[in-house]
């Protein structure tokens, strides 16, 4: 499957690994190709720069964000959340009726410093806010509530014995995207419903900080006893 992964941060990175593994042709979008791959010292957060991972995964391309529109079957946005729609119209996908879209990322306030608010809460979502602006596409919230290492690796935790999470408004991209999980390694996908569960997997987020806090490592996550 051709998928196109918005966002050359760690998560979009992790997220190309899984796919490439698992034998999809991928391609990473960003705004500025020739500035992106002109960087050459990490970012804030440590990452190294983005041209020195991408030597080291050569089956992976990186294209402009309307490039990665035009390539994909599949689109995941992985930008920072107060850029997702923005980057979503660069990508064309108000002109991509039907296509499904992971969102991963979440909407997070960092102008107060750490540990960060949400910029969008309680009685919305950005997951509704892009499914709004893009009526048409089929917005699957997943793999937000949880460090990138883990998306597509479920096992690096607890032989993968935890779950995640996923919602929609469309049942198929649901069970598409449910199938996709099981294919990186997820035995317990958790199919919340429409996009209004988004609101609390969003918020999560915080509470995640806290256990990331706690146990400190980022490799955490909860699994649902039933």
């Amino acid at each position: 499957m051709k998928v196109g992964i918005l966002g050359t941060g760690s998560v979009g990175r992790a997220l190309a690994e899984g796919f490439v593994r698992e034998g999809h042709d991928v391609l990473v979008g960003t705004r500025d190709v020739d500035e992106l791959m002109a960087r050459s010292e990490p970012d804030r957060m440590g990452t190294p720069p983005f041209a020195q991972w991408l030597a080291e995964h050569p089956r992976v391309a990186v294209g402009a964000f309307s490039h990665v529109g035009e390539h994909a079957e599949l689109l995941v946005n992985a930008t920072l959340g107060s850029a997702s729609v923005d980057v979503l119209r660069e990508a064309g996908l108000a002109d991509a009726p039907g296509r499904i879209v992971i969102d991963a990322s979440n909407a997070l306030d960092h102008s107060g410093g750490f540990p960060p608010s949400l910029f969008v809460v309680n009685t919305d979502s950005l997951a509704e806010q892009i499914q709004r602006e893009f009526p048409d596409a089929r917005v699957v919230k997943a793999w937000n509530t949880m460090t990138a290492s883990l998306m597509t690796n479920p096992g690096l935790l607890a032989g993968g014995d935890h779950s995640i999470p996923i919602c929609g408004n469309d049942d198929d991209a649901r069970r598409q995207v449910a199938d996709l999980l099981r294919s990186f390694g997820w035995r317990d996908v958790v199919d919340l419903g429409d996009l209004t569960a988004a609101r609390g997997m969003e918020a999560y987020v915080l509470f995640w900080l806290g256990l990331y806090g706690a146990a400190g490592s980022q490799l955490v996550n909860t699994k649902i006893v039933r």
